[in-house]
């Protein structure tokens, strides 16, 4: 019986002395990741940001706790104001940027990376890899495999371009042309939210002020509806352009209340009206228009 007892106890020791290499093994790759972050931390830094985090860190000592803590603040403040002004520059405004080494030698460098944020209130998720090469002492950086996640409200306008982008992984027009697309979405809401401030009784946006479509009727003639429509196209290449349309919805009651001619064509007057008068101007016209018509 004492033989069956040491005979377990031997597999229980063995057990538990395998449980325990795994455990070493596992903190031995979690240590690994950690310094392997710890360099990806460091490396898009230079002079004493890279010093501070170094310090902080634990790679080398570089003065006392109080002259890192000093130049890591300075560092912080210098940064937090570029940023800004970077944001102010070109509208972009990063919330998160993660980085992930996938290859490092002497002479290639391969990371991953995944930034996310947004430009006014269009929101973007952007993942790439980014790779460095040395050659012959010269350095060149290279983009590919880039990912791009936005609302599902924006596939309408921008997919053929997103996809263009991803294939091209051409960074710079992505973020170029969202700054450029997002203006001209906030110009739109602009204008549709001053005109439903101004003329309340006339002016309805059905899908909210950010939406493509301004609604004007009158409660006297019901079902009878003048809707402009603003869509913000995108091209593949890039180029960014704003259409804006009159449409009418004028049921057969109220057409008879209408000469025919001048319902027909009030598309076209818009679209001379827009050329002369500008988009404002000419919207205004027709709301006025509306808000002034009388039922006979």
């Amino acid at each position: 019986m004492e033989e069956n007892m040491c005979e377990e106890n031997m597999e229980e020791v063995q057990v538990l002395e395998a449980q325990i290499d795994q455990l070493r093994a596992e903190v031995a790759e979690l240590q690994d990741r950690q310094k392997q972050n710890l360099k990806d931390m460091t490396f898009n830094f230079r002079g004493k940001m890279q010093d501070a985090l170094s310090y902080v860190c634990g790679q080398k000592q570089v003065g006392s706790k109080e002259e890192v803590e000093s130049r890591l603040k300075e560092e912080v403040e210098e940064l937090e104001e570029d940023l800004k002004r970077q944001t102010q520059m070109n509208g972009i405004s990063l919330s998160s940027c993660t980085t992930k080494t996938l290859q490092s030698s002497s002479r290639k460098l391969v990371q991953q990376l995944s930034v996310s944020g947004h430009c006014s209130e269009l929101v973007f998720q952007v993942e790439f890899q980014l790779s460095d090469f040395t050659l012959d002492q010269r350095s060149q950086r290279t983009i590919s495999d880039l990912n791009v996640v936005m609302d599902a409200g924006e596939l309408s306008s921008l997919g053929s371009f997103l996809s263009g982008v991803e294939e091209s992984s051409d960074l710079l027009l992505l973020f170029r042309t969202l700054r450029t697309f997002s203006d001209r979405c906030d110009d739109r809401r602009r204008t549709f939210q001053h005109f439903q401030e101004k003329y309340p009784s006339v002016v309805s946006l059905p899908g909210g002020c950010r939406s493509e479509v301004m609604n004007l009727n009158r409660p006297e003639l019901p079902g009878c509806v003048l809707s402009i429509h603003w869509p913000v196209e995108v091209s593949r290449e890039g180029g960014v352009t704003p259409k804006i349309n009159l449409l009418t919805k004028i049921p057969e009651k109220a057409l008879q209340l209408f000469p025919s001619q001048a319902v027909g064509g009030a598309a076209e007057a818009f679209q001379s009206m827009l050329r002369i008068l500008g988009p404002e101007a000419a919207m205004e016209s027709v709301i006025r228009a509306v808000s002034l018509s009388q039922v006979m």
